[in-house]
């Protein structure tokens, strides 16, 4: 996703509010084939898109002063991953 990146207090209080939003280990979900984190990490990985659009300009990235991108990881335990990186454009 696309957020301010120039204080770390943001990505902890992302942190802070999707825990409480969609706690892992809720009884709401049922879907815990995985463990407790399960089930809140497909909520997180909705409410957070699982695919970004980004402008491009002069060969870089065209963010805002204080934009970064975040790879963010609604799992508790590592895993692999791959990210695909599509051009459109001249």
């Amino acid at each position: 996703m696309l957020c301010e990146n120039a204080d770390p207090d943001v990505m902890r209080d992302m942190e802070a509010f999707m825990a409480r939003q969609v706690p892992d280990g809720d009884p709401l979900f049922t879907h815990t084939a995985e463990g407790p984190d399960d089930m809140p990490a497909h909520v997180r990985s909705v409410l957070t898109q699982s695919d970004l659009n980004l402008p491009v300009q002069d060969g870089r990235c065209a963010l805002g002063t204080w934009q970064g991108i975040y790879l963010w990881e609604h799992r508790l335990a590592p895993h692999t991953r791959r990210v695909i990186l599509t051009i459109h454009g001249e």
